[in-house]
């Protein structure tokens, strides 16, 4: 009688944990399921020393003018660094972080501004994928005929003003 209550507490027992391991609690989205994927944009062939030289001149022409030191990285579409300045004045953590911003951009396909908002609204999970990530404005890939050559990464200021200055240098690609 021990042996038969003993063996359906334990069927009982079975039974309800396989019933409440088949309930799911809802997940959050993981970026849900688009048609496509979102910043697929192709890759093309490496941008090239001359339009790099152009590219951080305007971007360079653009901080003295107003009176911002910046350090300016360009990378190739694989992150590589193509060309740099750093502007007299510029703060010496900004070497490393311009150059972490052109990379983010490059390799991520996106503008860098996209996790600085993906952290600020409380998700650290593109952090858990890649440790080198710079979250925060002042990255932005650059784009000839539909494709990205490579990325260009601004940093010394306020995300905004660094932001201003890349924008100068995407110009003159144009």
């Amino acid at each position: 009688m021990i042996a038969r209550s003993l063996a359906a507490s334990g069927l009982l027992s079975a039974t309800l944990l396989a019933a409440s391991a088949q309930e799911q609690k809802p997940q959050p989205s993981a970026g849900g399921i688009p048609d496509a994927v979102p910043f697929g944009q192709p890759y093309g062939a490496p941008i090239g020393l001359d339009a790099a030289r152009r590219v951080v001149a305007a971007a360079e022409a653009e901080a003295a003018k107003r009176g911002w030191p910046m350090n300016i990285a360009l990378v190739d579409t694989h992150g590589d660094l193509v060309h740099f300045s750093r502007m007299d004045g510029s703060q010496l953590v900004s070497v490393e972080v311009s150059q972490r911003k052109a990379r983010t951009a490059a390799r991520w396909r996106r503008e860098t501004r996209v996790f600085f908002n993906s952290y600020a609204s409380g998700s650290a999970y593109y952090g858990t994928l890649d440790p080198e990530l710079a979250a925060s404005p002042g990255g932005f890939p650059l784009v000839i005929d539909g494709k990205i050559v490579g990325a260009i990464g601004c940093s010394g200021g306020t995300g905004d003003q660094d932001t201003v200055v890349c924008q100068a240098g995407i110009a003159a690609l144009m």
